[in-house]
């Protein structure tokens, strides 16, 4: 897990001065710096209005007696996409948008099901093996 946060919080940020000395190289300095900040501007605007929509949701869902799993995961996932586009970057801002968009976010929504379905699986069978 170390070597994964680590190959992540160095490859990255490479990667993203990578592409914006690429980008600046083509479109020159000031288009690439207002290409960042309204890229920014842009994500940050959409990561409001789709975390109201999510919340307005959750309460609904709160109100109605029904526990809102999936909306608190799209909460997070806002919350995240909210993040990568407050850093800056092309490349983190791109990722951002992805979640901001509702159905590449539910997507990434299934995605993570998935896996803490099949972690909770992996858990059980560990427990069951464990206790014969």
């Amino acid at each position: 897990m170390f070597f994964k946060l680590l190959l992540l919080f160095t490859t990255i940020p490479l990667v993203e001065i990578w592409l914006l000395l690429e980008i600046g190289k083509r479109l020159g300095v000031f288009d690439t710096i207002a290409l960042v900040v309204i890229t920014g501007f842009a994500g940050a605007w959409l990561a409001r209005s789709q975390s109201l929509q999510v919340f307005r949701r959750i309460q609904s869902e709160l109100h109605r007696g029904v526990m809102p799993s999936d909306s608190l995961i799209e909460g997070l996932l806002l919350l995240i996409a909210g993040i990568v586009l407050i850093t800056p970057g092309l490349l983190t801002d791109c990722a951002g948008i992805v979640l901001l968009i509702p159905p590449t976010r539910k997507l990434v929504l299934n995605y993570i099901k998935t896996r803490f379905r099949r972690h909770l699986n992996i858990q059980n069978i560990y427990y069951t093996n464990d206790t014969n």
